[in-house]
């Protein structure tokens, strides 16, 4: 059988694709299937996507969801199914925390939900069989009344085959590596936390880790290969389990070597492991901040972290030769123009060479969707309103949308004198949009 993924570009088309079909694309391939990859590009039109399915000759389609992609994917896909005889599932974060909405448009077959590398494999294997599809763990069939149950999460990660980057669509020379899945910090505007608690109700543990040996061998495949001049890892957050990080530093050091980025947290760093990483050949580290206001981050985010810690390991880590990428939100719920003050101060006392700067959107699964819901911050057409970080859609009882605007010009400017007092030269307009992983929905 043939499956065929597509990717749905958004905001650019030069990002890297989604890892998840990269996972369960290499997984089908071992037992024997077919699989395909299509992209949407930004300036395509609906009739040449359909096109460019149909040329790929799909049994299935697959299509990976964050929120962000859900309008075009939902457009697109409709535009599919009335020329092509073909059924669609549909995955991923979107997917797994609006099961419901998904199955309503018209396209839709299935949604998978969570993990998807086993459930996948066992959808094909019913479709190419003739058998039923509505008993299958993790696949919700459209109009079955029953949510599937979900089978433990796959263990040890080892056991996956390493990914299939031609469904990644990655620059020449540039590599994305996940070395985990799950994240134990409990913040409430991240949609990467609510698979642990997705599997956590059926009491399974969804935190794993490969071990150093088989990620050593896939990045030592990737250098013989000749496709081996950077890495980036996809993790939430990189630096947890420090012993692990300590080996595989000792281990990449000695046997890689090629320069590479992360994604970390403050309070998972110290002093000694970022000049380790550094001596391994870590180049540039991005960071959440969020909020400059502890009240914020710790009662409405839920990160217990001070000011002074992002201080401390903002120096700790250009100490250590590493560039320093932050991220900052804006909108959220409960937070004050007050609150905004604070965090553009701090993003001006941090005097990072670059920074991002997101306008909140509460995405499904996350607890502040949850209160955006009951509080009736949401428009009534939430549903149909893209998500993007340019412009808040919520009512607020604190911050009026012409409140969050106008700091997010502040934040523009504030980026632009940086970047003139530290190259010279004008920043380009564009967002920094430096984290588009799962925290972002």
């Amino acid at each position: 059988m043939r499956v065929v993924f597509l990717e749905v570009d958004t905001e650019r088309s030069w990002a890297v694709a989604s890892i998840g079909p990269a996972f369960i694309g290499a997984y089908l391939r071992a037992h024997g299937h077919a699989v395909g990859f299509v992209r949407a590009h930004l300036d395509a039109a609906d009739a040449d996507v359909m096109l460019d399915v149909g040329a790929a000759r799909p049994d299935l389609l697959g299509v990976s969801l964050t929120t962000r992609q859900w309008l075009r994917a939902r457009r697109l896909v409709k535009a599919i199914r009335d020329h092509l005889d073909v059924p669609v599932i549909a995955g991923g974060l979107h997917a797994t925390f609006a099961p419901e909405v998904v199955l309503a448009s018209p396209g839709f077959d299935y949604v998978c939900l969570g993990e998807g590398e086993q459930p996948m494999l066992d959808l094909v294997r019913a479709l190419e069989s003739g058998a039923a599809t509505d008993r299958i763990d993790n696949v919700w069939k459209r109009d079955s009344r029953q949510r599937p149950a979900l089978r433990p999460p796959l263990a040890p990660l080892d056991r996956l085959p390493f990914i299939a980057r031609d469904l990644l669509d990655e620059p020449t020379g540039t590599v994305h590596m996940t070395t985990q899945r799950g994240c134990p910090f409990p913040c409430t505007y991240c949609a990467a936390r609510m698979y642990n608690e997705l599997y956590a109700a059926g009491g399974e543990d969804y935190g794993r880790r490969r071990s150093h040996a088989n990620v050593l061998a896939e990045l030592h495949g990737l250098h013989n290969s000749g496709n081996l001049a950077y890495v980036i890892f996809l993790d939430d957050t990189f630096t947890i389990n420090h012993s692990w990080v300590m080996e595989f530093c000792r281990l990449y050091g000695a046997e890689v070597h090629a320069p590479f980025s992360l994604h970390a947290r403050v309070e998972t760093v110290n002093e000694r492991l970022l000049q380790m990483l550094a001596d391994a050949g870590c180049h540039q580290i991005t960071y959440g901040v969020e909020s400059g206001s502890e009240r914020v981050r710790r009662g409405i985010m839920h990160r217990q972290v001070t000011n002074q810690r992002f201080k401390d390991v903002f120096r700790w880590t250009r100490d250590a030769g590493i560039m320093l990428t932050a991220n900052f939100m804006l909108g959220l719920p409960g937070e004050t123009r007050d609150d905004l003050e604070q965090t553009l101060e701090l993003a001006e006392e941090l005097n990072v060479a670059d920074f991002g700067y997101f306008v909140f959107y509460p995405y499904p699964g996350t607890r502040l969707f949850t209160e955006c819901l009951e509080r009736g911050y949401l428009p009534p057409d939430y549903l149909e309103r893209p998500a993007n970080h340019r412009e808040s859609i919520l009512s607020l009882p604190d911050l009026s949308r012409d409140d969050i605007g106008e700091f997010y010009d502040r934040f523009t400017a504030l980026r632009q004198r940086l970047h003139v007092a530290r190259y010279g030269a004008p920043q380009p307009a564009a967002l920094a949009t430096v984290v588009d992983a799962a925290r972002t929905g």
